[in-house]
């Protein structure tokens, strides 16, 4: 059984949003901002540290601590990094991190309970055998993800070349994200 408390979600929500024609995390979707919902959906699932790396916009997240990530016009990869140096360093406790991404709107609490209790260091999720998010990422594999990510290429290449744990999660949840601003 692994531990939750050791365990902390991340949520990667920086980025300006141009094809969607602006920041994602504030937009309200059925009610609730993009930020707000990827907090709770990590909290509902029992994690209990959750921080949030935010840049093209910034404002409070409740339950959340922001990571602010000033060079977010450079790519997603950005975003990993200071998420990754920030917990690295602030936070010495931890030892995995659940990583999602604001816009994942088929995202569930079913689905992040099922791949944070997964066994093992990097884990990637799939749906129908697409790989895609969330990930966990255990510490020892931080420091060489933060040197090694750049540009708008995340962690997926180290985690195939790493032979990641795979978690089918397409029975909890979808792949869906909001790419563009919904009519």
């Amino acid at each position: 059984m692994v531990d939750l408390g050791n365990t902390a979600g991340l949520v990667l929500a920086a980025g300006s949003g141009q094809r969607f024609g602006g920041p994602k995390a504030p937009f309200v979707f059925e009610g609730e901002r993009l930020v707000d919902r990827a907090v709770r959906i990590l909290r509902e699932a029992g994690l209990t540290k959750i921080f949030v790396v935010l840049g093209a916009w910034v404002g409070e997240v409740p339950q959340a601590t922001v990571i602010e990530n000033s060079d977010f016009a450079s790519g997603m990869a950005s975003s990993l990094r200071t998420g990754l140096v920030f917990l690295s360093t602030k936070e010495p406790q931890l030892e995995r991190v659940v990583i999602t991404l604001v816009d994942h709107i088929g995202l569930s609490a079913e689905a992040i309970t099922e791949i944070a209790s997964a066994q093992g260091s990097l884990i990637q999720s799939t749906y129908e055998d697409e790989i895609a998010h969330p990930v966990v990422i255990g510490r020892e594999h931080w420091a060489a993800l933060i040197n090694e990510v750049s540009g708008d290429v995340g962690a997926k290449n180290y985690l195939t070349r790493n032979n990641a744990t795979r978690v089918e999660l397409g029975e909890l949840a979808t792949n869906t994200d909001l790419d563009h601003r919904p009519a």
